[in-house]
């Protein structure tokens, strides 16, 4: 266990911080304490930091780390404040909360070489709008929640809709990064060519590790032809005819981009939120994205779709392809604003976000299981996922204690399935505070030795995110 300061320790280290950073740049403001160890969005407790600090540059943060390392400080990086399973909450000693959200600009553009340099809190969104403004026929595919930012994504390992197509964070889109370790010492992971067989791995070494290994102050990024797409919605009779019509539509080998499961709890969220600009059916669905080269490419895809799911052995109804980029942008929006609407399903209840993700073939079973174990416990739950590569989300609704343990339960059955599956306890939301307890069972005790034996000889004293 590491060796942390005392109380007068990380006094001390404050004030220093104030002298070293420009003025305006460190808050022990109790509200700015509060937001910073705080999400609406998950079920884990408050955990405020001592102070939040807002470097500008890799300057700034090597300053932080060796303050920090001269005081046994805890040090936590913060930017979108997405993330789902408590990555930056601070930690029970107290420490500095380091909010990279000055560092948010694009650095480079390399249109020849699509690729981009920016900093770690860019949002990939607000990236593929400065591509879109500036006419460059490019975008970065990965794409979690709207707000995430580029040093949040690596850390966390994320995916999102568009993983089908285009795979995850950990699929060399992340081409290098500039990294402040431990230690103070900054280095960048490797230069920025497409391929690169020289030794190790560093940069996948701080994809998902969450902010233990180092802090991120700059990224390269790799980017991917900006394609025509649409986008279709077709019902079913249940969650597990659904999934088992997306093993059917991949297999045909068609431009899918995106194919995404929402359970009838979900669209009922959707209605009842009232931010669609249309009511749909109440029954488990499926949104797809089709992508090709070109409108005709588009069509076909949509023909062959269409001829899957509404075999008999699926049931697929009221198959329906928008009309135009608009409605298309439209029917999207509602599968994005997934976590938002069904936190509105019941009024006043909190949400505990959760994923996991086994082998496509396994996924029909998994869903329906998880589906019943719910009914079981008198839980309501949205069910969303990305269902092309066997990755799904639920979050359970809940507004007392008893609920709140009875979700615990119905989770904790539904990450045991998955491993037992040969699958993950997280497919993209990463491990944090929430999913530790599974690791040395999915991974065996080999495994996370491994990553502890790494921590400890890039982090000897224990201080960059500890407890995640």
């Amino acid at each position: 266990e590491p060796t942390f300061g005392t109380p007068e320790d990380f006094a001390h280290a404050i004030e220093e911080l104030k002298g070293a950073l420009e003025k305006g740049s460190v808050s022990t403001d109790r509200e700015d304490l509060f937001i910073h160890g705080f999400s609406a969005n998950d079920h884990h407790p408050d955990a405020p930091h001592s102070v939040v600090v807002y470097p500008s540059s890799t300057e700034d943060v090597v300053k932080i780390v060796k303050i920090a390392t001269k005081h046994r400080m805890p040090v936590t990086p913060y930017s979108g404040a997405t993330s789902l399973e408590g990555h930056y909450r601070g930690h029970s000693t107290g420490g500095i909360c380091v909010d990279m959200n000055n560092m948010d600009k694009i650095l480079e553009i390399h249109e020849a070489d699509s690729d981009l340099v920016c900093q770690p809190a860019a949002g990939w969104m607000d990236i593929n709008d400065t591509l879109k403004q500036k006419g460059i026929p490019l975008f970065f595919p990965i794409d979690p929640a709207p707000s995430a930012t580029i040093g949040g994504m690596l850390s966390t390992g994320c995916s999102g809709t568009n993983a089908v197509r285009y795979g995850t964070a950990k699929g060399e889109w992340f081409l290098n990064a500039t990294v402040v370790l431990p230690s103070g010492e900054v280095i960048k992971t490797r230069r920025r060519s497409r391929k690169s067989s020289a030794g190790f791995d560093t940069t996948k070494l701080f994809i998902g590790a969450e902010g233990t290994l180092g802090i991120v102050t700059e990224v390269t990024i790799r980017l991917a032809p900006l394609l025509p797409t649409s986008v279709a919605v077709v019902q079913f009779p249940d969650v597990r005819k659904a999934t088992e019509a997306v093993r059917e539509v991949m297999n045909r080998g068609v431009g899918i981009q995106c194919v995404e499961l929402v359970d009838d709890e979900f669209i009922r969220a959707t209605n009842k939120l009232g931010m669609s600009k249309r009511k749909w059916p109440v029954k488990d669905s499926l949104f797809f994205k089709f992508q090709g080269h070109s409108k005709e490419s588009l069509k076909d895809t949509a023909r062959v779709v269409k001829e899957v799911v509404e075999q008999a052995r699926f049931g697929g109804t009221g198959f329906q392809v928008a009309h135009d980029e608009q409605e298309a942008s439209d029917i999207w929006a509602d599968r994005k604003n997934a976590h938002y609407s069904s936190l509105a399903l019941i009024e006043g209840s909190k949400g505990w976000p959760t994923d996991v993700c086994v082998p496509v073939s396994k996924l029909p079973d998994l869903v329906y299981d998880t589906k019943k174990d719910l009914a079981e416990f008198g839980l309501v739950s949205t069910i969303v996922g990305h269902v092309g590569d066997g990755n799904f989300h639920a979050l359970i609704l809940f507004k007392t204690d008893e609920e709140k343990a009875k979700a615990e339960q119905v989770i904790h059955r539904m990450v045991k399935r998955a491993i037992s599956m040969d699958g993950t306890c997280t497919g993209e939301h990463g491990v944090g505070i929430g999913k530790k307890e599974y690791l040395v069972e999915e991974l065996g005790a080999g495994t996370v030795k491994l990553m502890r034996t790494i921590k400890d000889a890039i982090d000897p004293l224990g201080l960059f995110n500890p407890g995640k």
